[in-house]
């Protein structure tokens, strides 16, 4: 499969919320992602170009299946997200803690001064999926060991 940034295919994911009215204000109006198609109980996200899908199951919950320490945080797991640019980065950042957002992991710099120094925050949506979007300042520091 090729890794050529310019050709990458879009990746598919689904997910499952308890409510799908928080989430479609949450990914829409909290994140900013543009709606696709859309049903009762399910709601297509341009997440970059990536397809995520917000299906309502009714009484869920996604619990954190765990935590992972990494740089003195506890990380949860699982998550998913993206890996933005610094200024689309800080101004998501500005957007949610205008939102209010309770911040799993509140945005900082982690691994400052070494291979993948990067931005980092984890957040949950209204039904507890973690989320962890990122931003590089050397973007092909992305795989740095």
């Amino acid at each position: 499969m090729t890794t050529d940034p310019a050709t990458l295919p879009p990746f598919h994911l689904a997910i499952p919320v308890h409510d799908i009215e928080a989430a479609r204000h949450f990914y829409g109006e909290v994140l900013g992602f543009a709606r696709g198609r859309s049903d009762e109980r399910w709601t297509d996200w341009n997440m970059a170009g990536h397809q995520v899908v917000t299906h309502q199951v009714d009484g869920h919950r996604a619990p954190v299946a765990g935590t992972n320490p990494v740089d003195g945080h506890d990380v949860p797991v699982p998550h998913f997200g993206l890996v933005l640019d610094v200024a689309r980065f800080r101004d998501l950042a500005d957007r949610l803690t205008e939102q209010g957002t309770d911040f799993v992991i509140a945005p900082y710099v982690r691994f400052e001064g070494t291979p993948g120094e990067q931005w980092t925050m984890f957040f949950l949506d209204p039904s507890g999926n973690a989320m962890e979007f990122k931003a590089f300042q050397d973007p092909a520091q992305l795989f740095a060991v």
